[in-house]
Order: structure tokens, then C-alpha cells, then sequence
């Protein structure tokens, strides 16, 4: 039965972000709800090994991800396991309504959306069709599937680079296709690469289409030359796919404000346009999105949003002057 609960801030995502964000709202006693639909994690749960994050010289995804989420309950954030659908300003008084697949709705004067982004698909024939076949967006989770055989991982970012390498560790050949003719990836990450005799550079091909086998599986890809229009073929039994992230902000009811990708922009403290509405993470437009800026991010949008709230409290009259509709601390 759908059931309507009162917090003072909702945040929407459990990754890094998310958890970070619930830390710091506990410890200014704020009560704290954390809405995801999965596990606590996000993409730390896609990743096996952190080696980037101060403190840890190297630690596994899942155990980071374990950290955060303790260190976030310890403080006293609730998780609860939910599919947002909608987060709308609907009250006179500002009251956010943020609703549930379930029906639940959760009201709170402010929201952190640290929703992260949702893996971008080629687009071409056949995608679809072998997802799960063959064709993933996620090596932890289905590199074991590809023991002993010959894949294709499309991108070449930090995420591409860095899969690519971990897949060989099941794979006996990984081909990375790459759309230009140098990768944008991270130079200690191309290093890595590059020094492993399982992993094979195609350059300026793009794939055109996905083709399977008379049981379903993927057994080949087309490719297509980006300088000179040939196509050509290339065998192999799966395809990874990373060549980027799409913002979920489609919960968000009303106009706030964006870049052209859809990522969120925000002044310094992370309100966006729409006054008690934050932003942290990789939702947010910003140069890089590592698990150090999410956990930045997420610090400064926590601690403003208890300031807003405050300032709400003592009847402070202000409003937003900053362009992307920050409000002033």
C-alpha cells in the first residue's frame, strides 16, 4: 500500500554521490532518506578495482561501495530501495513530492538528485535485439560469461580503456574499436593497454550493425570505416559497449536548468535553478566525473542544503541571485 513519509531531504541515487550526501545530512541531524533502486553503490558496483580514491592505495568496487553506505547509516540516512519516477515542487510552501514506481511519496523542503547517468547505446541493428546475448554495458558483471572467447569493446574513455583490459582476463583476444585515431582515455590507462598482448587496437571504425547465430548469440559485428566508408567484418561472440553516460534527470518536474548533453548546472554550492533542489555527481555538468568529484560534490550540496534549510527556518527572506539559480549562503 503506497504510504507518504516526511524527511528534510531526499536524496535521489546511492552512489558515491548519494551515500556521501546522506553521510554528511545524518551528521547535521537532518532526517535523511536515500531512494535507489538497487544495491547501494551505483557505478562502484560495476567496477572491480579503485585505485584513485585517497586513502586506498587499491580496493574493490563493492568493498568501497560496503564503506560508504556503513559510514552513511552510521549517521543516521535510512535506505530505502525504490524507482523514482518524479520529483516535482508541487507546495506553496516549497515542499517537494518525490514519488515512487510503488506510489510512495516522500516530502522534504529539499532534494539532492544524485541520480547518475544511464549507459548510451550505438544505436544500430541488432543492439537491442542481443542485449544480454552478447551484447553488455557492464564488464564485472558479465566478463565471466566470456571465457576463452574473441570480444569487442566500443569507446575510448577512461571506462573503455580500463574495461578492455580487465575483459582479457576472461577473453583470449579483445579487439577495442575506436570511432578516431587516438583515444581519450587516461595516459597511465592507455599504457596499460597498450602493454597487453591480448588487447588488439582497431582505429576510426565504428560498428554498423550486430549479427547473431541460428541460437541467438552474437557471432559477429559489422564495421565501418569513418575516413574511407568500407565496410568490413569482424567475428566475435560479444560486444561491450562504453562510449558514455546520459543523465537520468527525467524525474525532475518543471524547467531547471542544463547543458546540452542534459546534465544539471548549478552554482558553487550545487542548487540548481529550482530553489531546494540540488545536484552532485555525475548528473552535474562539470570537467570530470570520478568518484573524488561525486563525493566533492556531494559534501558541498549536504552542507548547503542543511544552510538553505536553516535559512528557511528562521524566515530568511532571500532568494536565488545566483545565474543558475543558486542560493545564497
Amino acid at each position: 500500500m503506497a504510504t507518504t513519509h516526511n524527511y528534510d531531504v531526499v536524496i535521489v541515487g546511492a552512489g558515491p554521490a548519494g551515500m556521501c550526501a546522506g553521510m554528511y545530512a545524518g551528521r547535521s541531524m537532518l532526517k535523511t532518506v536515500v531512494l535507489e533502486r538497487g544495491f547501494p553503490g551505483g557505478e562502484l558496483l560495476n567496477t572491480e578495482l579503485i585505485e584513485d580514491y585517497p586513502g586506498f592505495e587499491t580496493i574493490l568496487g563493492h568493498e568501497l561501495a560496503q564503506k560508504f553506505a556503513d559510514h552513511a547509516a552510521k549517521f543516521g540516512a535510512e535506505f530505502q530501495n525504490g524507482v523514482v519516477v518524479e520529483c516535482v515542487q508541487k507546495r506553496a510552501d516549497g515542499t517537494f513530492e518525490t514519488r515512487t514506481e510503488s506510489g510512495d511519496v516522500y516530502l522534504s523542503k529539499t532534494v539532492i538528485v544524485t541520480a547518475g547517468g544511464t549507459p548510451i547505446k550505438l544505436g544500430v541493428p541488432g543492439e537491442i535485439e542481443y542485449a544480454g546475448k552478447g551484447v553488455s554495458y557492464c564488464a564485472i558483471c558479465d566478463g565471466a560469461f566470456f571465457r576463452g572467447h574473441t570480444i569487442a569493446v566500443i569507446g575510448g574513455g577512461d571506462a573503455a580503456t580500463e574495461e578492455a583490459d580487465f575483459l582479457t582476463r576472461y577473453a583470449e583476444k579483445v579487439y577495442l574499436i575506436h570511432r578516431r585515431g587516438e583515444l581519450r582515455a587516461s595516459k597511465i590507462l592507455q599504457q596499460r593497454l597498450f602493454a597487453n598482448p591480448k588487447v588488439e587496437l582497431i582505429w576510426n571504425k565504428t560498428v554498423d550493425a550486430v549479427e547473431g547465430d541460428t541460437q541467438g548469440l552474437v557471432r559477429n559485428l559489422k564495421l565501418r570505416d569513418v575516413n574511407t566508408n568500407e565496410t568490413s567484418e569482424l567475428a566475435a561472440t560479444g560486444m561491450f559497449v562504453f562510449v558514455g553516460f546520459r543523465p537520468n534527470t527525467g524525474i525532475i518536474d518543471g524547467h531547471v536548468e542544463h547543458d546540452d548533453m542534459g546534465y544539471l548546472l548549478t552554482d558553487a554550492n550545487m542548487h540548481t535553478s529550482i530553489r531546494g533542489l540540488f545536484a552532485a555527481g555525475d548528473v552535474r555538468a562539470q570537467l570530470t566525473r570520478q568518484v573524488t568529484t561525486a563525493v566533492g560534490d556531494a559534501t558541498t550540496a549536504a552542507i548547503a542544503a542543511e544552510k538553505y534549510l536553516k535559512a528557511l527556518a528562521d524566515g530568511d527572506p532571500s532568494e536565488p541571485i545566483i545565474g543558475s539559480g543558486g542560493y545564497t549562503v
